[in-house]
C-alpha cells in the first residue's frame, strides 16, 4: 500500500518573480504536480476517461505555510504524504524542501490539499461526490505517522 511519493525537480526561471524568487502560487503547482505523480505511479490518472463519464478530484481545501524562499535553478523535493482517506476523498500533507547534493537539507514549505472524488452528472451538468474507485482505494493508505492537521 502507498502513502507517500517524492518529486525531484529544479526551479524554471519562469517560476520566479521580479526577487527572483519561486512566486508563492508555484507552490500549488509543485503539490499538484506531486499528487499526479503519485496517481500515475499507482496507474492512475487525476482525470480519467471511462466510458466517456467525466470524473477527478476537484480541491475542497488548499493551505500552504512558507518557511524560506526558493531561488532559479535549486533543487526541490516535494514530499507528498496520504494524511486521510476517506469513501470519496484524499487529504495530503506536502513537505517542499530545498536540495543540495540531491539531498533535502532545508524545508521551504508545508501544505495540505484535500481532494474529493467526483463525477459530473449527466442531467443536471452539477458534480456529484463518488467513492474512490476500489481499485484505487487499495493501493493507497494513510502514512502511518502524520495525522491530519
Amino acid at each position: 500500500m502507498a502513502f507517500e511519493y517524492r518529486l525531484r525537480r529544479r526551479i524554471e526561471f519562469s517560476e520566479t518573480d521580479m526577487a527572483g524568487i519561486v512566486h508563492f502560487s508555484n507552490f500549488f503547482r509543485y503539490m499538484e504536480m506531486a499528487e499526479h505523480a503519485f496517481l500515475r505511479s499507482l496507474g492512475f490518472s487525476v482525470h480519467p476517461h471511462e466510458a466517456g463519464e467525466y470524473s477527478g478530484w476537484p480541491r475542497v481545501h488548499a493551505d500552504c505555510d512558507f518557511q524560506q524562499p526558493v531561488r532559479f535553478e535549486d533543487e526541490i523535493e516535494v514530499h507528498l504524504r496520504v494524511i486521510r482517506k476517506g469513501t470519496k476523498s484524499l487529504s495530503y500533507h506536502f513537505t517542499i524542501s530545498r536540495c543540495e547534493d540531491g539531498e533535502p537539507v532545508s524545508v521551504a514549505a508545508n501544505g495540505h490539499l484535500t481532494c474529493v472524488c467526483m463525477r459530473k452528472d449527466e442531467e443536471s451538468g452539477r458534480m456529484i461526490g463518488i467513492p474512490i474507485p476500489e481499485t484505487l482505494a487499495k493501493k493507497i493508505d494513510v502514512a502511518p505517522d502524520v495525522a491530519e492537521p
